[in-house]
């Protein structure tokens, strides 16, 4: 067996259209394709990054809402790299859009800082 990569990452949000203001016209991602699945009550939405597909976003009748503090286990983070930290920082709060303070990473010696997404999944943003 050999992987080849991750194929793409699927989010369940509480409110498509907040989350879409978030991934499309906030961090630029790209709606491909978007389908409501009568059977489920539930749309899918497929999202690129530089034609690339990556992001499944699913919104379903009565999700429970996720644990970010404490720390719950499973997926603790999305991370996305970027050449510049601080004008990709200075870009959310521009929008009013907070966003935490610019840290160092002890051991790679790298710039990044974490916002939220609008169901409160950390999304971070690492010097590339």
């Amino acid at each position: 067996m050999e992987l080849k990569g991750i194929h793409h990452i699927a989010l369940i949000c509480s409110d498509l259209e907040t989350s879409l203001r978030f991934y499309v016209d906030l961090l630029g991602l790209k709606m491909e394709r978007k389908v409501f699945r009568e059977e489920r009550r539930s749309y899918k939405v497929d999202l690129s990054m530089n034609g690339h597909y990556i992001l499944e976003l699913f919104t379903f009748p009565d999700s429970p809402a996720r644990p970010s503090r404490p720390e719950a286990l499973g997926l603790r983070h999305l991370a996305f790299t970027t050449d510049d930290v601080e004008a990709t920082r200075a870009h959310f709060l521009k929008h009013n859009y907070p966003a935490e303070a610019i840290r160092r990473d002890e051991y790679t010696g790298k710039t990044f800082f974490f916002v939220s997404d609008p169901d409160g999944l950390p999304i971070e943003f690492y010097q590339s």
